[in-house]
């Protein structure tokens, strides 16, 4: 019988990355409609949102929503105002609000163009797999959903924490669930994260964990592929499911793992191309969509 394939992401920096950098787009946003800030350089501005940024996170961790009740909303116009303030008398209050509208969706961002084609066909062809669930597990707010659906994936409206009714085709999404730090009270590294997303597993459509015992979470190939080894990689390891790393050093030793580098190997069952998992290999490649684009190759091979 086939196995199943849980293949999870980290959202920013993985599946979509900063348009322009941020200070620019506040600047471009404030200047131009609001005429804000207009003697105020990019750096000054990228120096006062680091700083708003680093204090905010330090007194209301995860967007305060668990720690103080505030919520991403409330938690980024702290952020946004903050940024802006040493510089203007007053900031408007339309101001914020836009910015926030900027960065949910892919206004405020970009996205390899061949990552939504790729994701589908990864759903609807036969493969290697029994079934292959796709979900995203993050360090962010809950603005994720709505950035990857403004790039035309299908999302599920499945998130951790939330009740929510599915479609029972397993075909019908792109991504099938999200676990969040804003819902889950954990963020990357603690692996209570990963163990939050498995516990999804039996919400996800074609999915009966109760009917068919290979469905359950230790019949499954766990893979995460993120793009910051001290969270996504330790995790991910120390949840006990495999590592792939976007834009990861050379192939070789790199502190307590081992780099394979994609581009250097063949299509592959993925239980051979990590080894067994004391062997703490991690998969090197260039991008989240690259990753994609060679799984799709090892179909019809025996995991």
């Amino acid at each position: 019988m086939k196995r199943n394939l849980l293949l999870c992401f980290d959202a920013f920096g993985t599946l979509f990355r900063i348009k322009q950098p941020i200070e620019r787009q506040y600047g471009d946003v404030a200047r131009r409609q609001f005429g804000l800030a207009t003697d105020v350089s990019d750096s000054q501005l990228r120096t006062a949102f680091r700083t708003a940024f680093k204090q905010q996170s330090r007194a209301h961790p995860n967007y305060g929503r668990w720690t103080s009740g505030m919520g991403a909303t409330a938690w980024w116009t702290q952020v946004i105002e903050e940024t802006f303030r040493p510089f203007v008398e007053t900031v408007p209050p339309g101001l914020a609000p836009q910015l926030l509208e900027r960065f949910a969706s892919s206004e405020g961002y970009t996205m390899d163009e061949r990552l939504p084609r790729l994701m589908r066909s990864l759903k609807e062809r036969q493969s290697a797999y029994g079934r292959i669930v796709v979900g995203v597990i993050t360090n962010s707010d809950d603005r994720v959903p709505g950035i990857l659906s403004s790039f035309g994936l299908r999302v599920s409206p499945l998130r951790y924490g939330k009740e929510t009714t599915v479609s029972p085709s397993p075909s019908t999404y792109d991504i099938d669930f999200h676990c969040m730090s804003y819902d889950a009270g954990v963020e990357k590294p603690d692996p209570a994260i990963f163990r939050a997303a498995e516990e999804l597993l039996p919400r996800v459509g074609g999915v009966d964990a109760d009917a068919d015992a290979d469905a359950g979470p230790a019949h499954w190939d766990k893979v995460y592929v993120g793009d910051e080894a001290p969270r996504d990689v330790t995790g991910a390891h120390a949840a006990g499911w495999n590592a792939v790393l976007v834009e990861c050093e050379p192939a070789g030793e790199n502190g307590n793992f081992v780099v394979r580098t994609l581009g250097d190997l063949p299509p592959q069952p993925l239980g051979r191309l990590f080894g067994a998992p004391s062997d703490a290999v991690v998969v090197g490649v260039d991008s989240a969509a690259s990753f994609v684009e060679w799984l799709l190759k090892v179909e019809g091979d025996s995991p």
